[in-house]
């Protein structure tokens, strides 16, 4: 999903591809003696580029919002902010990738999901603070630009913002000949978002005797997947395409590690709407203890209680055939909570029914006790 026009304003022709005139001529004038190097030699296919903005086009163009200014193609994305919506408009920012999460996709070839991995694990920390995601930027570097590849993982990231809320304001392909292999490639983006001063969520919002929301995660997400190779694919010698009983319907691992990321940014927007968020804890690497402490004060603690939810199969299977102690697993990888929302104790129920409304698996998992800013893991996950 990367369509901006970076790479294509540097192809020969001055609007991109399919332009017949030189922007520049070099040279005395003489015919020459033998071909030149081009660009191609080296390994890098302008045309190739511009094919894949091309096929990417209608899909970005499904998450332009009303601010978004100009068409692709620009050497910058312009987007008008609405600074009457808000008395002290605050900026947020957040980067990430998908991590090796990627391998799992190039050895199915299946590159059409990882985009949405990539827009949730950027948009989901900018709802962490309460904002709201504007727009998200993206960058894939390939080892060769096969058009269709790109567009299928541009199509993921547009299909991630769009469920996100947010535009996909431009981007950036660059293929990168002897530094990745030609089936090789990386993805990246930043997102930007905007929240009212005094609605930033932050842990001095929380107090004792706040409740602990829990969301489901879709599975995996897009963390630990080094140790998911390492114990599955390579020590446990797994096949992708083995079909797990307990995932059900015919469910193979390859589909269940390439399931998408949840994306929860307008489940929580809403959440913030209705009811009184403290503050939001989104699940990635670091896991449960790792990620909630991050949105405590030093004067309380979080009691978690594992008996209020049963984590996803493919956790149980991890954890079996890697042998892996139960810390490792909840420092690693969400456990089945994707996002975690501190909540008045008053507003529990009515943060929980708007949750369930909008189709979000969500429960209260915990409570807020006098402490010193830890996490308190009680209890143990049902199994079967």
């Amino acid at each position: 999903m990367t369509h901006v026009s970076e790479r294509s304003g540097t192809g020969s022709s001055p609007t991109g591809a399919g332009g017949d005139r030189q922007p520049w001529t070099a040279g005395n004038g003489r015919p020459a003696r033998k071909r030149s190097v081009s660009y191609a030699d080296a390994g890098v296919s302008i045309e190739a580029g511009d094919r894949a903005v091309e096929l990417l086009k209608s899909k970005v163009k499904q998450t332009r919002r009303p601010e978004v200014m100009g068409d692709l193609g620009g050497f910058a994305g312009l987007f008008r902010l609405d600074t009457k919506k808000y008395k002290n408009p605050i900026l947020a920012s957040s980067t990430d990738g998908v991590g090796t999460k990627l391998v799992i996709a190039q050895q199915l070839d299946i590159h059409d999901t990882i985009g949405i991995d990539l827009v949730a694990m950027v948009v989901d920390d900018l709802v962490a603070c309460g904002a709201e995601p504007l727009f998200l930027l993206d960058y894939i570097a390939c080892g060769e630009v096969v058009p269709d590849k790109v567009a299928e993982i541009g199509a993921g990231i547009a299909d991630g913002c769009r469920y996100a809320g947010c535009a996909l304001l431009g981007g950036e392909t660059a293929e990168h000949p002897g530094v990745l292999r030609p089936d090789e490639y990386d993805v990246s983006a930043t997102g930007v978002g905007v929240v009212e001063e005094s609605e930033i969520l932050s842990p001095d919002r929380v107090e004792t005797g706040d409740v602990v929301i829990a969301m489901r995660s879709s599975g995996l997400h897009s963390n630990g997947y080094s140790l998911v190779r390492h114990v599955l694919l390579g020590a446990g010698r797994m096949r992708l395409d083995v079909v797990i009983e307990d995932f059900g319907r015919q469910r193979t691992l390859g589909e269940e590690l390439l399931t998408p990321t949840k994306i929860y940014a307008q489940d929580c927007l809403k959440l913030i709407a209705e009811a009184e968020v403290r503050s939001i804890a989104h699940v990635t690497g670091g896991g449960i203890p790792g990620n909630l402490v991050r949105i405590l004060p030093e004067n309380v603690d979080a009691v978690v209680n594992r008996s209020t939810w049963k984590p996803q199969p493919i956790f149980d299977l991890i954890q079996s055939k890697g042998r892996i102690e139960d810390n490792e697993m909840e420092s690693t990888f969400n456990m089945g909570v994707g996002m975690f929302a501190i909540v008045s104790a008053e507003d529990a129920d009515r943060a929980l029914a708007t949750l369930t409304g909008r189709g979000v698996d969500a429960w209260q998992a915990g409570e807020i006790i006098e402490g010193t800013g830890k996490v308190q893991m009680v209890g143990q996950h049902t199994r079967g």
